[in-house]
């Protein structure tokens, strides 16, 4: 199979990403899922730059992501409202380590 690439924009960035050939669509989905993360946490206005928006919104899909994974551990069983609570509690300590930092810029 080929490596093809596509064109994709990211919160009003172009992006150039490659993916093999008739991976299109899901690469796509993909961008479309982190763009709508990202400006939702944008729009907050809770924090600000887009390194620090991707990591909170990488931080997010990963938690869904262990979450639709895990069988045990603390946190098995857990319903997805449960778990956007768990991540909203995470972005809220976060938001308050970060904010000083927020003050230097």
């Amino acid at each position: 199979m080929s490596v093809i690439q596509i064109q994709a924009t990211i919160m009003g960035q172009p992006y150039t990403l490659a993916c093999r050939e008739g991976e299109q669509a899901a690469l796509h989905h993909a961008v479309a899922y982190l763009d709508q993360k990202m400006r939702v946490i944008r729009d907050a206005g809770k924090i600000k730059g887009t390194d620090r928006i991707a990591v909170m919104a990488a931080l997010g899909i990963a938690a869904e992501l262990l979450a639709s994974q895990q069988t045990d551990g603390p946190f098995a069983g857990l319903t997805i409202a449960e778990w956007k609570q768990q991540v909203a509690a995470i972005n809220d300590v976060l938001d308050q380590a970060l904010a000083p930092q927020e003050k230097l810029f």
